[in-house]
């Protein structure tokens, strides 16, 4: 009995000092395994979209030369005597500027803002390994805001391009871009996250652009944003970063960013790749001006809505479909026309070839009118 109880005691002993042992290895296997539990709660959607999307967002800096006219010379005008004493004062000066912008194929295109690299004279683009890339613009277009740009070389990483036209309110959006030329000193694209606030946003910003059905998002967009990508939370490119609500002077973001609808862009890609411009030499062959109250009740109308056609050119194409002076064109292309603003922005983003549909009216009817935009000779 007492040898039994020896042995009983010298194997609880050993088993303890075993378990003293073995108490580090069980207490940092049990530290690796809640760490690795956190790290994976962690890694989201949003984190797995960044690890997708960052390789593929540039930097991009560009080299302007913009001509400015000296003051006095304006005041003297074209007088040969001032050209003879002062000569030339027209002052040409280089100005730099930066954006961001995103691969779109392995050989190396690139997509931005027309506004970012449409008027350089130098392209220099950053990878996010730290590479520079001169680049060569393929092809800008004024009036949607799109640039094309390209680098030689190979494999690169690339985005996949999504779909606007299926983008929800209340979603995901997450924008990457070089805000204030960050790339710089990270080499790394800035990422902010927010929702899509709104889709379909029309914007009248500048008489030379055409900014239409634009997504909103509360993701923070900045100086240098321009031209970078807005993703869903799958890792497709949903828009192009392109504008900001601003704070007075201090141009500063306030809730409000915009993105071309992607969908929209595509398009746009496809024909600066193969053209290498948007062609828009075309004409209607009609003038209008705003139907006003006196306007609308002359001609029957309940409102003041639409314009009225105050003009039409001989062999046009408003003559060949019929048109008249004194038709009110109230919608154009599925679009409620309620100003001359609202028909130079439908025709600015059009072709030569496109087809205009809109719906007139006429002594009190309505009705469909198909106008074919010609090519101007």
């Amino acid at each position: 009995m007492n040898r039994f109880k020896h042995i009983l005691f010298h194997g609880i002993k050993n088993s303890i000092f075993l378990f003293i042992c073995l108490l580090p290895f069980f207490a940092e296997s049990f530290a690796q395994t809640v760490s690795d539990d956190i790290t994976g709660s962690r890694k989201n959607a949003i984190t797995r979209t960044v690890d997708i999307i960052s390789p593929t967002v540039v930097g991009i800096n560009v080299t302007e030369v913009r001509e400015y006219r000296d003051p006095l010379a304006n005041f003297f005008g074209n007088d040969p005597l001032f050209r003879q004493f002062f000569g030339d004062r027209n002052i040409r000066q280089e100005v730099k500027g930066l954006g961001s912008g995103f691969i779109i194929s392995t050989d190396g295109y690139i997509i931005t803002n027309d506004h970012v690299a449409g008027n350089a004279k130098e392209i220099i683009v950053t990878m996010t390994n730290g590479k520079k890339y001169p680049a060569e613009l393929i092809g800008t277009d004024i009036v949607t805001d799109v640039a094309l740009i390209k680098v030689k070389g190979e494999n690169f990483p690339y985005v996949k391009l999504g779909n606007s036209d299926d983008v929800m309110i209340g979603e995901w959006a997450i924008a990457f871009g070089n805000p204030f030329g960050l790339f710089d000193n990270v080499d790394k694209p800035i990422v902010t996250v927010g929702v899509v606030s709104a889709v379909g946003m029309n914007l009248n910003v500048d008489n030379n652009r055409s900014y239409k059905g634009l997504i909103q998002t509360d993701a923070v967009i900045n100086a240098g944003n321009s031209g970078g990508p807005l993703v869903n939370s799958v890792g497709e490119v949903i828009g192009i970063n392109t504008l900001i609500y601003t704070a007075g002077v201090s141009q500063a973001f306030i809730g409000y960013g915009f993105a071309l609808p992607i969908n929209r862009v595509r398009t746009i890609m496809e024909e600066l790749k193969k053209f290498g411009k948007i062609e828009r030499n075309f004409w209607t062959g009609m003038e209008v001006q705003p139907v006003d109250l006196r306007i609308a009740r002359y001609f029957g109308l309940t409102k003041a809505e639409g314009v009225i056609i105050s003009d039409i050119k001989e062999k046009s194409p408003a003559e060949k479909v019929g048109l008249k002076v004194g038709d009110i064109i109230l919608e154009m292309n599925g679009e409620k026309i309620v100003n001359e603003e609202a028909v130079v922005a439908v025709i600015r983003e059009a072709r030569a070839g496109d087809v205009l549909t809109m719906k007139v009216y006429r002594e009190k009817k309505t009705f469909d009118v198909s106008l074919t935009l010609e090519k101007r000779k």
